[in-house]
Order: structure tokens, then C-alpha cells, then sequence
């Protein structure tokens, strides 16, 4: 498959300017550069992409999770005609999932795959002091305890968002595993995300990418096909998304436009 050469966007973290009164300012910042990227070693990730219901059917979820309607235009809007461009040509996908079980009966499940490597299930032994202290976070950080039960109820019941089902045999990676194992037998070193959201799940969760980075894979996302968990002050501006940007540009791996993205897709030749 070709190889394509597209806008990149990287942010330049040096030169701190010594001589000022806030040497940071000196930095670089974003820079934008045409650079290659080898489509056959690339693969779109679509990473809980979920249908989570409706306010009105789970609005404790809502209430707890305020991003969720913006999901659901990425999802319906913006994510299709990026998946649409991956399938034609044949480049390689994978959609990464959590939660309830709604993916096992895909054919593309990579679950109990043998070449899995070992994973400790050692957990944090509890007591009085962290037991009350977690459940002062429940009720004071997140998600506010009279909105649980709308949650796992909710949970109960999502699957893929509609707009990003599985087609055929797309792989499905529920584990850090699955994905890293996937990744190993179809030669992939760079992982685009897409999905909900970019400073939580895609970072953090199983399949997400700290774990995939520590394993040398560079760990990149399309600007406009994810969101972030904003707070109170940021909601307005969606600022943490600004901030995750910059995040996975130093950490992880580059930035991408999804037009730029698409564009660079559409002179290619299917497999």
C-alpha cells in the first residue's frame, strides 16, 4: 500500500527563552509540516465510540458526562466518511471497546488469542480508610451518587454508536493485548485514534495510548474525530481538548486535520 505524505502537525517544545520573565513563551509551539505516512504500517483506531442512549432515557449519565452529545455528532458526522476513506482503500482498522459486553459476537473479536502476553490481576488490597475515601469521590468528585443509577443502567445497554459498527471481520480489541498482539501480526507501529475521549478512555483505558506507547508505538489522532472531558471552566472554549492536542504532540505521536487526513486517502488506489 502507498505511502502518503500529508499536513502533520507537531508542537515545538524548546527553545525556552532564558533571558524572559516567562521563559515557556520562548517555545516554538504548533508547527505544521508535510510528512510521510506508510498506510499498510498505519491503522485507524475507533475507540468508544458508543451509543449511550438519550438524556431523557439515562439523565444522570448525561449530567455526569457532558460530552456525550458531542460524541454523538462526531460519531454521526464527522467519523463516517473518515471510515468510509479507511475501507476503501483497504487500510488497516480496528475498533477498540470496553464495558458491558457488546462485542463478543463480532466476527473480528480478538479475545483468547494465545500469543497474549501476561497481565497481572493483582488489584489494590482495600480497607476502612480507602473504602471511605472512594466513596467521598464518588459522591463529591464523580459522577455524584444520585446519578449512578442512571449510569449503570445506561451502561447496561450500550453498544456501538450506530454510525461506526464493525463491518465484516474488522478486528475488535477489548485488552491492551489484543491490540498490541494485533498490531504485532500485521506489521502496524502507528496507531491513529479516533473516538471518545481523547484525555481519558483513549489515554488511559485498556487499548488506549500509554499502554500502546510504551510499546514503541507511535500514537497519533484526528483533530476533529475525537473530544475531551471538559470541566466547569473549560466546557465554553472546550480548552482540555487544546491541551490534549498539545498532550498527545509531545507524548505520543502527531496531530491530524481530518480533511487533510481524507484528502491524502483519496488518490490512493484500493488494496
Amino acid at each position: 500500500m502507498a505511502t502518503v505524505v500529508l499536513p502533520t502537525w507537531t508542537y515545538q517544545q524548546f527553545d525556552a527563552d532564558l533571558t524572559a520573565e516567562v521563559p515557556g513563551e520562548g517555545y516554538g509551539g504548533w508547527q505544521r509540516q508535510d510528512l510521510p505516512l506508510a498506510l499498510d504500517r498505519t491503522a485507524l483506531v475507533v475507540m468508544h465510540a458508543w451509543d449511550a442512549g438519550t438524556p431523557e432515557k439515562f439523565p444522570g449519565w448525561f449530567r455526569a458526562v457532558e460530552y456525550l452529545p458531542r460524541s454523538y455528532e462526531i460519531a454521526e458526522t464527522v467519523l463516517p466518511p473518515v471510515l468510509a476513506a479507511v475501507r476503501r482503500i483497504g487500510m488497516p482498522l480496528v475498533h477498540v471497546v470496553a464495558g458491558v459486553d457488546y462485542w463478543s459476537g463480532q466476527p473480528g473479536f480478538l479475545g483468547g488469542t494465545p500469543d497474549q502476553p501476561p497481565v497481572s490481576d493483582a488489584r489494590a488490597v482495600s480497607d476502612p480508610v480507602h473504602d471511605q475515601l472512594r466513596a467521598h469521590r464518588t459522591a463529591a468528585v464523580f459522577p455524584g451518587q444520585h446519578n449512578r443509577a442512571d449510569i449503570a443502567a445506561g451502561q447496561s445497554q450500550m453498544g456501538f454508536h450506530p454510525s461506526v459498527v464493525p463491518v465484516g471481520d474488522e478486528p475488535v480489541a477489548a485488552t491492551s493485548s489484543d491490540l498490541i498482539g494485533w498490531c504485532s501480526r500485521n506489521g502496524v507501529n502507528h496507531l491513529i485514534y479516533t473516538g471518545f475521549a481523547i484525555n481519558g478512555c483513549l489515554w488511559t483505558s485498556p487499548g488506549g495510548m500509554v499502554d500502546l506507547s510504551r510499546q514503541g508505538y507511535l500514537c497519533s489522532t484526528l483533530r476533529q474525530a475525537t473530544t475531551a472531558i471538559e470541566n466547569g471552566e473549560s466546557a465554553r472554549t472546550q480548552a482540555h481538548k487544546e491541551y490534549a492536542m498539545w498532550a498527545v504532540a509531545l507524548f505520543h505521536g502527531f496531530v491530524y486535520d481530518t480533511d487533510d487526513f481524507t484528502a491524502a486517502l483519496a488518490d490512493v488506489t484500493s488494496a
